[in-house]
C-alpha cells in the first residue's frame, strides 16, 4: 500500500492512498457498487454501517450513518459526480468533512491483480492538516477490511 499525504499544490490538499487487490476490476468495482458488499467493509475498523439510501448513478445520493466502535453515530451524505463502469467513481462527501473522493481501479502486470486508488481532495489546506494523520490510518483500515470482505466473498 501506498500512501501519499501531500498537497497536491499548496493550495490542494489530498490524501492518496493506493493498494494492489487480488481480485479482477470487475470483482473490486462491485464491492463498490452493491451496497449489500459495501455495507460490510466501508470505514475504519470498528465501524458498522446503516444505509437510508444508496443511488448508484451521477447525481445519486448514498445517505447512510456510520456507527464507531465507541457507539458514536456519524452521518454521511455523498453525492455521485461521475461513474465510468470498471474505470472510476467520483463523489462528494457532502457532509463534513468536505472533500471530492476519486476512486479508480487501473489493471496490473499481475494476473487477476487491480490497482485500488482513492483520492480524497479536502476543502481547504486547514481541514488538512486537521485530519491528515487520522485519514491515513483509517483508508489503511478501510482497506484491510475490503480485502477480509473480498476474501470471504471469493470463497464462496
Amino acid at each position: 500500500m501506498s500512501v501519499t499525504q501531500e498537497p497536491i499544490t499548496d493550495d490542494v490538499p489530498a490524501i492518496i492512498t493506493t493498494r494492489v487487490i487480488e481480485v479482477s476490476k470487475g470483482t473490486l468495482f462491485k464491492a463498490y457498487s452493491d451496497p449489500e458488499i459495501l455495507a460490510q467493509w466501508w470505514g475504519p475498523k470498528g465501524f458498522t454501517n446503516t444505509f437510508h439510501e444508496f443511488d448508484f448513478n451521477p447525481d445519486g445520493q448514498w445517505n447512510f450513518i456510520m456507527r464507531g466502535p465507541d457507539g458514536k453515530d456519524y452521518k454521511n451524505k455523498i453525492v455521485f459526480r461521475e461513474i465510468v463502469p470498471l474505470e472510476k467513481i467520483v463523489f462528494d462527501h457532502a457532509s463534513g468533512p468536505y472533500y471530492k473522493g476519486t476512486v479508480t481501479f487501473t489493471d496490473t502486470d499481475q494476473p487477476n491483480c487491480t490497482q485500488l486508488s482513492y483520492a480524497m481532495i479536502l476543502e481547504s489546506p486547514k481541514v488538512y492538516n486537521n485530519l491528515k494523520d487520522f485519514i491515513a490510518g483509517a483508508n489503511e483500515e478501510n482497506f484491510d477490511r475490503l480485502e477480509e470482505t473480498l476474501s470471504k466473498l471469493t470463497k464462496k
